[in-house]
């Protein structure tokens, strides 16, 4: 029997991740196998209700997550086909109450990507604060701001994006984390990524990419959608051949008030 099988909610989700994946490649931002996408479907899987396919035990312990369930795309799967089949190209993996091993639980073994534990290290953090959801893809526009230097400074970076829309400002209220170069996958860059998500939205891997949690899986491509629009004005208008003034501290300001956001970095 599918885990699809008379699961409407599980199979809604599955949809949301299809059409999240489809915006990945077709923004270029997922070349070949690039970037990967993790979701928390524990509350549409009955527990025991299904065999397990295959058992991993994991390098750390994931505390906060024993027993949960997760969609996680699969390792070397390219989120075009993601789009079109996220089962085929995704795994379906139960953390054991110790959260020291995982099984798949899908109709197939499908590897989980090969950056799972970093998920899953974002997810034990995160979880508590009621997120869902980790969403990493390689957008252009926002990666080569991060080969710029002064870019790599605190809250440069993101208070430049804030100043290019408002809507930056409105949908990334705590603004963007910058992370130093890790190895890829490393539990050191996503140690460094929880670090930076204890007072930001989006996080930006310098050289890599973009990564951003959330408790629905559109809104986490919402707020990089929006970010790269906002670093698409910028460099629009660098190639126009000036530098753009941006908002002003007081526009900002006032958006925050009249939004009833917090201060960058709350």
């Amino acid at each position: 029997m599918s885990i699809l099988e008379n699961n409407e909610k599980l199979s809604s989700a599955m949809a949301d991740i299809a059409e999240v994946a489809g915006y990945l490649w077709t923004k270029g931002w997922a070349e070949r196998n690039g970037g990967n996408i993790s979701v928390n479907v524990t509350e549409f899987i009955t527990p025991g209700a299904i065999t397990p396919l295959s058992t991993v035990t994991l390098p750390r312990r994931f505390p906060a997550l024993g027993g949960d369930a997760f969609y996680v795309t699969g390792t070397g799967k390219r989120m075009r086909d993601v789009a079109k089949a996220p089962l085929q190209h995704g795994a379906i993996i139960r953390l054991h109450p110790d959260a020291g091993a995982y099984d798949i639980i899908a109709d197939r073994i499908i590897a989980p990507t090969s950056e799972l534990p970093s998920h899953l290290a974002i997810h034990d953090f995160a979880r508590a604060g009621g997120a869902k959801v980790v969403c990493h893809t390689h957008p252009t526009d926002l990666i080569a701001l991060t080969h710029r230097r002064e870019f790599l400074q605190p809250r440069v970076l993101g208070r430049m994006l804030w100043s290019m829309i408002p809507e930056a400002r409105i949908v990334v209220p705590r603004g963007v984390g910058i992370v130093p170069y890790h190895l890829p996958g490393s539990l050191e860059l996503a140690d460094a990524t929880i670090a930076a998500l204890d007072s930001h939205d989006v996080v930006m891997w310098e050289k890599h990419g973009c990564l951003a949690v959330g408790a629905d899986i559109i809104d986490t491509f919402d707020m990089i959608d929006t970010l790269s629009k906002a670093a698409q004005i910028y460099l629009s208008a660098r190639l126009a051949g000036f530098e753009p003034e941006g908002m002003s501290n007081d526009e900002l300001e006032e958006i925050r008030r009249v939004f009833n956001l917090l201060p960058e970095g709350n």
